[in-house]
């Protein structure tokens, strides 16, 4: 691949081999040793803590870490850095990266954290990359969320600790395999992101970038297929993951396709709504049902017990339970103060410690 194909402070080079990825995540998994390894109080650098030479034997005036890169080793030694040193950076100088696995952040959730460090402060540090190309300015590694809450609580400035980690595409497959196994990425970050991939030619097709991620190549084409949607109507499912898999996603991105995009989140709503399964939305693409039609009752749940409720022997309902936690009551005929009544003598037994 050629350099020109990559964002401007990224270097092209081969695909990372096992032992590569290896040494990545070594790197990474040694940060939080490193930390607790620093000193517990420093002092802000241009808003960033100077670290305590360390001397090594050969008098260096700070040690290198086994796997160091060159580039990084010359940027802490300019800069005064101890690996894993927590610094205070001005918030302007922090960038995504354009190799971030994650594209979407629910705003609900940037808002949420965002009150959270206003009340509490930043707890945990950011991973940010020097750009080598632009000095004094860096991209986000790890903490995209918290970058993007502490600009909506209107900060300056972010805990930061500086990684020396791989960068493009190495940057990417990295993030992406840390991300799978926090269970934090989503079909939708991979969609657009992976059709960017394709579409910047960074990958000349979808079997090279299958091959790449080390995943089978369908899992990819289905990815590719939703990554043609819209973001209007992607960001209507990315809030809900529960309802919302690859599998079900492909057949939203088939019926926009047909429809467009207004019947397309009307269909959303319905399969939120009705509880649709995968299989009555394949239906309904097909052509065999429509949105508006009732989807088939899913079988009723056979009550384990059921108590008659009977007033003045007179039947006027019934209490079922269902399961280990479901109770079911359905009363009528009631005058209304008895209902109330009933009502009330519920809530109170509710509100009972």
């Amino acid at each position: 691949m050629k350099s020109s194909q990559f964002a401007k402070g990224f270097q092209a080079r081969p695909d990372t081999t096992s032992s590569e990825k290896r040494t990545a995540l070594d790197r990474l998994n040694a940060i939080d040793g490193l930390v607790q390894d620093s000193p517990k109080t420093r002092e802000p650098v241009g808003r960033a803590s100077q670290p305590e030479p360390a001397v090594d034997s050969a008098g260096d005036s700070l040690a290198a870490p086994e796997h160091e890169s060159a580039e990084y080793r010359a940027w802490r030694i300019d800069q005064g850095y101890r690996p894993g040193q927590i610094i205070e950076l001005p918030l302007k100088a922090i960038k995504p990266s354009p190799f971030n696995p994650r594209h979407f952040y629910l705003k609900s959730s940037i808002a949420e954290l965002a009150v959270n460090l206003a009340k509490q402060g930043q707890q945990q540090a950011i991973h940010v990359i020097p750009d080598y190309a632009v000095p004094g300015s860096y991209f986000v590694s790890d903490g995209g969320r918290r970058v993007r809450a502490l600009k909506e609580a209107n900060r300056e400035v972010v805990k930061a600790i500086v990684v020396d980690l791989p960068i493009g595409l190495q940057s990417y497959k990295l993030g992406y395999d840390l991300n799978v196994q926090r269970d934090s990425q989503t079909v939708f970050d991979n969609a657009v992101v992976w059709k960017r991939f394709i579409d910047d030619r960074h990958f000349q097709s979808q079997r090279e970038l299958a091959e790449h991620l080390g995943l089978d190549e369908s899992t990819v084409a289905v990815a590719l297929s939703i990554g043609k949607l819209p973001e209007t109507v992607m960001q209507e499912m990315v809030a809900r993951p529960d309802r919302f898999g690859s599998n079900m996603a492909y057949q939203v991105g088939r019926y926009h396709g047909a429809r467009g995009t207004d019947a397309t989140l009307r269909l959303i709503n319905r399969i939120l709504a009705d509880d649709l399964s995968t299989r009555q939305v394949a239906d309904i693409v097909k052509g065999r049902a429509t949105p508006q039609e009732s989807p088939k009752p899913a079988a009723r749940q056979r009550y384990a017990q059921r108590l008659e409720i009977k007033f003045d022997g007179v039947s006027v309902g019934d209490l079922k339970s269902y399961g280990d936690d479901r109770l079911e009551l359905r009363l009528k005929g009631l005058t209304k103060d008895r209902r109330d009544a009933i009502l009330h003598q519920i809530e109170a037994m509710l509100k009972a410690k």
